[in-house]
């Protein structure tokens, strides 16, 4: 479960990450109590909905170019500028609200120039999880670990800031923000120790030709594109509940930042059970059922969860979401990182990035807009209902993305160790046929629930 962690670099990053995400969860949730203290109940959905929209809707269209970037240069030195612009931000955070003179749209530009920067900081550092580990072998893992890392924190993050927010009488927002800044120390330091053989990446072509290139080789793969038309699909209609937390949390279930701060860390209880359930997993075979059950599960969490009066039920739901979701994103990553070629990794994440990221401040904006009008439990519901319409679509075509992932697999030399090891008395090519044989049965039973 843990080997990618044998791999001295990654292990830098991974302890790094771990202390910088915890601050990251901090922040967030910090920012959440801080916008609906600042906005009142009237319009507190729809700041809740636009502070998620400024700081994620750069990611829409600056995903593109951030490929470009991981692509084009050594990828350790933009996660230097990248990270310490992220600190820079979080400490401007701190003294704005340690001064008193914090305001609503300080939260928004400063959220917005998050945005930027945490486009190119995630598409690169995606890009870069191959070089840490040394190949192919243990990058499954590694993202299984990666995602059980950010749920980790999600966990501890969020309780924290709840504590803190408690402690200071629900107006202690600033020192969330001084720790999230200080923790960016850590990765910093972490990239520093590392030890790589860094080679200027090649790509022949420039400019918007690296651009379209890029874009081609993604959505020309039926593979990839249904992929990310899912991950984009969710990110859309399923992961804006997160921004209408706090409605949930002081109206549905009459609490304060302290339940706040226990329905983020259910999803990150849930969201880090999926993670080490991925981590334990020795191949990739068999993820594209992941990926189809994952926004079932979620969306009937969804729906559970819209609807609870009472911590009982809301907790279990979210740790469902939290598990859901996590696995079809990291099954969904794993497979991409499987199959693209190595010199299209970072355009190709890129669009991975802007599926995930960049539609979800669509979609918190039009969440906060809709609980306006019609109330928090119809918004959530509702995209609990779109994600199951969309998972029992992914899996109707399932058989036909398969046969266009087995090619690779061989080719790659995925299937024949499988075959090998399933059946080692058996020739090779009767192996791997064998194989197919299994996953079509597979495909046929799922079909058929």
């Amino acid at each position: 479960m843990l080997r990618s962690l044998a791999h001295r670099n990654f292990r830098l990053f991974f302890i790094g990450q771990g202390m910088s995400l915890i601050g990251t969860w901090m922040q967030t949730t910090a920012m959440a109590w801080l916008v609906g203290r600042l906005s009142g109940v009237a319009g507190e959905a729809f700041w809740l909905g636009m502070v998620a929209f400024t700081s994620q809707i750069p990611g829409l269209f600056l995903a593109p170019l951030s490929g470009v970037v991981a692509d084009r240069f050594r990828r350790r030195p933009v996660l230097y500028i990248t990270q310490t612009l992220m600190m820079l931000q979080a400490f401007a955070l701190a003294w704005l609200a340690y001064s008193g003179s914090i305001q609503i749209w300080h939260i928004l530009s400063l959220g917005a120039f998050l945005g930027v920067v945490s486009t190119f900081d995630v598409t690169v550092r995606q890009a870069f999880l191959m070089q840490m580990v040394g190949g192919k072998e243990d990058i499954a893992n590694a993202i299984a670990l990666n995602s059980s890392l950010f749920n980790g924190a999600r966990l501890v993050g969020p309780a924290l800031a709840g504590l803190l927010l408690w402690a200071g009488g629900g107006e202690n927002e600033g020192q969330c923000f001084l720790l999230n800044g200080l923790s960016y120390v850590a990765v910093l330091v972490g990239l520093w120790a590392m030890r790589l053989h860094e080679v200027k990446p090649h790509v022949a072509s420039r400019g918007w030709k690296t651009l379209m290139e890029g874009a081609r080789y993604t959505f020309s793969s039926p593979p990839i594109r249904a992929i990310l038309l899912l991950v984009a699909i969710i990110s859309l209609v399923g992961t804006p509940y997160a921004t209408l937390l706090r409605i949930f949390a002081v109206r549905n279930l009459q609490g304060g930042p302290e339940t706040l701060g226990l329905l983020s860390a259910a999803s990150g209880v849930g969201a880090l059970a999926g993670a080490l359930y991925m981590a334990a997993r020795k191949t990739v075979l068999g993820l594209g059922r992941h990926i189809a059950a994952g926004p079932f599960l979620f969306g009937a969490g969804l729906i559970a969860f819209a609807f609870s009066t009472t911590l009982w039920i809301a907790l279990p739901a979210l740790a469902v979401m939290g598990f859901a979701i996590m696995v079809q994103m990291a099954a969904s990553n794993t497979i991409l990182q499987t199959i693209v070629d190595e010199d299209k990794r970072g355009r190709v994440m890129s669009f991975y990035a802007m599926a995930f990221l960049g539609f979800a401040p669509i979609g918190a904006l039009s969440a906060g807009g809709l609980a306006e009008v019609f109330g928090a439990p119809f918004t959530v519901a509702l995209g609990g209902g779109v994600c199951i319409v969309a998972a029992l679509i992914f899996s109707r075509q399932l058989p036909r993305i398969r046969e266009h992932i087995r090619p690779i697999y061989r080719r790659i030399g995925i299937l024949p160790e499988v075959a090998q090891g399933i059946q080692e008395a058996s020739e090779p090519r009767t192996a791997m046929v064998d194989e197919d044989l299994r996953l079509e049965k597979e495909d046929a039973d799922l079909l058929k629930t």
